[in-house]
């Protein structure tokens, strides 16, 4: 028998999912990107899924994570603000300190 130990992390407010890996991955495209739509092609995955999960974020916390910029010619631009770059940062430290507990653990089995 071969056992492994698995973690999985979110961050919640009031026991209502805020933000998943998921959710990190669109953030973290997104400050790479500066652009919703860009980050979401190269997750993969649609502009309104992309739109939607941000919404929910911020009307789940009552914090503004991003600044929007409307389209033109050029189209238009998204960037987070502290506190999505804050919530970003909880997000990898929590996954960091479990998968750094885990791979201690690990060394037992």
């Amino acid at each position: 028998m071969s056992l492994e130990i698995k973690c999985r992390v979110w961050i919640e407010k009031n026991g209502i999912h805020i933000i998943g890996k998921g959710g990190a991955e669109i953030l973290k495209a997104l400050e790479e990107y500066r652009s919703l739509s860009k980050a979401a092609r190269a997750l993969g995955m649609s502009y309104r899924f992309a739109w939607m999960y941000i919404n929910k974020i911020e009307k789940n916390t009552g914090l503004k994570i991003v600044n929007r910029e409307r389209g033109g010619k050029g189209g238009g631009r998204m960037a987070l603000t502290e506190e999505g770059k804050n919530l970003l940062k909880l997000y990898e430290e929590a996954e960091k300190a479990c998968g750094e507990a885990i791979e201690k653990l690990s060394k037992r089995i």
